[in-house]
Order: structure tokens, then sequence, then C-alpha cells
């Protein structure tokens, strides 16, 4: 913050343009609680859990809903998209009571409730923290395009999916080659954006000075990186509920962790040094937010339209518009088919184009207004039975009066 609003002052031009065109949020710890806990201890006395869990035993990062078990229940049961969304996942109902509990593993929980399906989790309860409700209620107010969690203990960077989905759970798929970068492991479920969850590691463990050394090994472990310093979570450390997963299928927000060095509470004389390994990284990293494509979405009077869904061809998840009618959705380079839908309009589809320079595409759509609407009143009117259609010269039948009076 202090580097930012200084380099700005100083007129450092790509500060400036950082700072002017994006909203930057700032939370300095999630965990205050635990940070207290370390900084009292100090690095020489303190260790790798210490400051983890916040004063009543809460792990913050995975104390979300398990979203995804959701998701993946409802794709065994081809309930997604017409049933349950692929996007914008409610939060189950239960979750949000005020003895609210957390269901993961294995044993009976709650369920998430989309119309008349409920698809039940099977899992422990475990009691919501109040840090983690302030952040789903800071989630759902601002409309957050990318997202990044900083911590400690290791140097590397991890994206979704952060869950294991069960080898049975697994939906069949064509064969294909395994990647030179990663295992193949059943186990490991891609979200929709998996390509563009990579260039986002890579753009922030590539300009790290240090994060792609990884040739003596991971910092506790093996590198599970395969020298690139990136991970999908499922892969290194799977676990359910994690904060990543829930921003990623409850809102537009693509969020990743990012773990800045192998030591978890550094000694204040390393500070400057770590502050210089990933000075350019956050820096790079802020930037993507700017590559993709961006634009209104208005009605044909030129008022935006909020919640109306934004959808890429060949990527299986979605975005909303915000309440002034703007979305942003990020995309590697590449042509993409895109389309703009709104409940009470014809849906528009124009082709859009993402080049390698950042800046992204401007994409505007109008929507004209549909009279669906009006088709579905006439149809509740009539009993959502077919209307017969009346042939000019035949005389009405005593039913059909009657139903013509009523709809009158």
């Amino acid at each position: 913050m202090q580097f930012l609003c200084k380099e700005y002052q100083d007129g450092n031009p790509r500060v400036r343009s950082l700072v002017t065109e994006t909203r930057i949020h700032l939370v300095p710890s999630l965990n205050p609680d635990g940070y207290e806990l370390a900084r009292e201890a100090g690095s020489e006395l303190g260790n790798w859990a210490l400051g983890h869990w916040t004063e009543e035993g809460y792990d913050l990062f995975e104390n979300f809903p398990d979203l995804a078990t959701a998701l993946w229940a409802a794709e065994e049961r081809k309930l997604v998209p017409h049933k349950f969304p692929n996007h914008h996942i409610p939060i189950p109902e239960h979750y949000l009571a005020e003895d609210a509990t957390v269901s993961h593993g294995t044993g009976h929980g709650g369920g998430v409730v989309m119309g008349r399906w409920e698809l039940t989790l099977l899992c422990p309860p475990r009691q919501v923290a109040v840090e983690t409700r302030a952040v789903m209620a800071w989630m759902d107010k601002n409309p957050f395009v990318l997202g990044a969690n900083l911590q400690g203990g290791e140097k590397l960077v991890s994206y979704p999916f952060d869950t294991a989905r069960p080898i049975s759970e697994t939906p069949a798929a064509a064969p294909r080659l395994p990647d030179d970068y990663e295992d193949d492991n059943p186990e490991l479920q891609e979200t929709p954006d998996h390509a563009i969850f990579r260039w986002l590691a890579i753009s922030y463990a590539s300009a790290h000075l240090t994060m792609t050394e990884t040739f003596r090994g991971g910092c506790h472990t093996q590198d599970m990186t395969n020298a690139m310093g990136i991970v999908q979570g499922a892969k290194w450390h799977p676990r359910a509920g994690s904060m990543n997963d829930f921003s990623y299928l409850h809102t537009n927000c693509l969020e990743l962790s990012i773990y800045l060095g192998c030591d978890k509470f550094p000694h204040e004389s390393e500070l400057q040094q770590e502050w210089e390994n990933n000075k350019e990284s956050l820096l790079t990293f802020m930037e993507q937010v700017h590559r993709g494509i961006k634009g209104l979405v208005t009605d044909q009077q030129g008022e935006p339209i909020a919640n109306a869904t934004i959808v890429v061809g060949g990527i299986n998840h979605n975005v909303k518009t915000a309440s002034g009618g703007d979305y942003w959705r990020i995309l590697n380079p590449g042509e993409y088919r895109v389309l703009a839908r709104a409940e009470g309009y014809n849906p528009s589809i124009k082709t859009c184009s993402v080049l390698y320079d950042i800046g992204a595409t401007q994409c505007n759509f109008v929507l004209s207004r549909s009279n669906w609407k009006r088709i579905r009143e006439i149809m509740a009117m009539n009993g959502n039975r077919p209307i017969r259609r009346v042939v000019p010269g035949r005389p009405m039948t005593p039913r059909e009066r009657l139903r013509l009076r009523m709809r009158l």
C-alpha cells in the first residue's frame, strides 16, 4: 500500500495507470487473532502452525461452503445447467443461520436447495466463523474480478479446484494425452477456466525472483510444481470448502492462493528481501485483471441491465453483470463467441477478440425486449396447457367461449 501511494505521488506511469484504472481492495489480515499470536512468539520461537487458526480454533481458508461437491452431485443427476447453475451457486440456506455449521467430509449434513431439488452434502458439521461471514458478505457486496490470498510457509501459487472429486463421480470424458507439467490423476477435477487460472498463476510465479528455482525441492517436501512454481490445489493439498473454490463458484471472481516464502513469519531483517522477491509479481498479477473482455449490457433505451448473464463459448462457466450493467471477464488471448442474455430480453451474440497486450477488449451488448414474459402470462392463465388455435369460419364450442371470457 505504501509502495503504491509513494510511486503514484512520484509519477510512476505504471503505478499511476494501475491505480487510476483499477479498484484495488487490500485486507491487511483476515486472521488478526492468529497474527497476534505469531507476532508475540516471533520468528525464532514460532512454528508453522502458530497463528494458522483463529482464537476460536477456525481455519478460515477452508471454513466456506463446499459448493464444488454440490455442483458435482448435480452433474451426476444431470441437473446442470437447467435445474442447477454452473456459476453463482447460492449459499446453502442452513449455512446462513445464526447457529450455522460447515459440512465437509463424511457424515450427515445440510443440503443445497435449487427450486424443488435438494442436494444433500454428507459431512460432519463445524461452526462458521464470524470472519468467514464477513468475507462472504464483502464478496457479495463488491463485484470482484481477480483476487489473491497471501499466505506463508511455502513458495508457490495454488489455483482451484482445491477440492478433490471422488473418482466415481468424475464424468466420462474424451481421452486426452496428459500434459508434460502434470500427472494423469483422475481425482483432479479441472475448472472450466483451468487455462486462465494457469496463466494467472504463471504470471505471478514467473515474475518472482526465486519461486521457479525449485531444484532444491519444496520448502518442506518434494517440489509439487514440476519446477514451475504453480500447482492445482487438489493435487498439492486437497481440501473442501476453500475460499478459492467458493469465490469461483459463488461470484465472478477468480481467486488464487499465493504462498510468499518458506518462512511463515520472517524476521524483521528479512522483510526487505522478501518484498523485493514479490514486488514485481504483485504488480504483474494485479495487471492481469485488465486481460480479457469488458463492457456494458443495456436495453434499447440505454438503461443498464443488472444480473445479465455473459456466456463465453467453450467455457462452461458464466459471469453476471453488476448493478450498473457492467461486466468483466478475464480470458486468455484468442477469439471468442460471447452471448449476453437476461430475463425478459432477447439474447445477443457477437465475436470478441482478446489480444496479448494488457488491456481488456470492449464488448458491449444491447438487448431488445422479449415477448416471452407476456406469452408465459397467457400460458399460465390457460393452466400452462397448449392454447387451441381458432380456425376462421368454425364455430367455437361452449368450453372455448368460456375460456376466452376468462382470459378477457
